[in-house]
């Protein structure tokens, strides 16, 4: 004898099992996209009501900027984790970008007779670094179809330790000539707002923009929801990687060119955890660890939340100050184990 069709609306029937997927899936999107925005403000209201000094101007621009360097690293790497990648090495790369810049002004201010000159030529170099270190792993990823995971772990440790072997141990610094010179990239404000924040606008917005409206962002998405597909559709996904983690390369130089006057030095302890900060800055802001979805909004709203944090912390002294990698690690663990019941 047949069973009864469940599937078919009639008689009063419905379809519970399709439904409640489906309400199940758009909840989980839902909290998905809106999760790190209400989680911003719950924490906002709590920084207000802990500290009085949290909901200050002063207070809020200081988080801004310093956001901006991770939130612009962020951003590049939102991009490399849609792709399916990862990059262990972008806090180390800085450092080295750092050091190079450093020395580089140190030497081009009296070769070339113009501080001014040497100081924009660094700003320069440092963005054609971090394209060139970029353009090393996307190589070596796409063509040398090694796991990026291991390919950045490596760099991590050689840039950081070139650094180290530039420095002698040490700090390379700026003559305090240049560092004055070139200090309102950093401590500059237009309109009120630092320099550092609308770098980071600027940046977020063009990230967007590319994610969003170019050829380019669809391919990593697309590659990122699955690279065979994306091959069997014509995509050409090596010059995609490649591309993908030369932009991360650019993002990573334009926060070192910011970052560079805030001390005016570089030391082997520069850039500490940074990728940490970026990677934790994308996952809380909705990207998918295994790849094929992300979005420049969340991310940005991530690093600001990460910041806020600490801020927090730094503000109330309910825990240490040095326990903040570990609150971001934490957080990392539990948005990841969240995302296993997202589709």
């Amino acid at each position: 004898m047949s069973q009864p069709d469940t599937n078919i609306a009639g008689n009063g029937a419905t379809e519970p099992g399709p439904r409640r997927q489906q309400t199940g899936s758009w909840l989980s999107d839902r909290l998905g996209s809106f999760g790190p925005v209400l989680g911003l403000v719950v924490l906002c209201i709590a920084g207000t009501l802990l500290n009085g000094d949290f909901a200050t101007f002063d207070n809020l621009t200081n988080v801004l900027t310093r956001t901006a360097f991770i939130g612009i690293i962020a951003v590049g790497m939102c991009f490399v984790i849609i792709l399916g990648g990862i990059d262990l090495s972008v806090g180390s790369m800085a450092a080295l970008i750092a050091g190079c810049v450093i020395m580089f002004i140190n030497w081009a201010s009296p070769a070339l007779g113009s501080p001014l000159l040497a100081v924009l030529l660094g700003a320069g170099l440092a963005v054609v670094l971090g394209a060139a270190f970029g353009f090393i792993h996307g190589v070596l990823i796409a063509k040398g179809r090694i796991e990026p995971f291991i390919v950045t772990l490596g760099t991590l440790g050689i840039f950081r330790a070139y650094l180290t072997y530039f420095a002698d141990g040490g700090a390379l610094t700026l003559g305090n000539d240049l560092a004055d010179l070139y200090a309102p990239v950093y401590y500059g404000s237009a309109l009120g707002i630092p320099v550092p924040v609308w770098i980071f606008l600027l940046v977020a917005l063009v990230g967007g923009l590319i994610l969003n409206k170019t050829a380019f962002g669809r391919y990593v998405q697309a590659i990122g929801s699955n690279e065979a597909v994306a091959r069997y559709a014509a995509v050409d996904v090596d010059r995609i990687k490649i591309l993908t983690y030369m932009l991360l390369g650019i993002c990573v130089g334009i926060a070192t060119l910011l970052y560079v006057p805030r001390l005016g030095s570089a030391s082997p302890t520069t850039g500490l955890l940074w990728e940490l900060e970026a990677i934790a800055s994308v996952i809380v802001g909705g990207a998918a660890l295994k790849g094929g979805q992300g979005s420049i909004a969340g991310t940005v709203v991530g690093a600001i939340l990460l910041s806020v944090i600490s801020n927090i912390l730094n503000l109330t002294s309910i825990i240490s100050v040095y326990l903040n990698p570990a609150v971001q690690g934490f957080v990392i663990i539990i948005v990841a184990f969240l995302q296993k019941g997202r589709r």
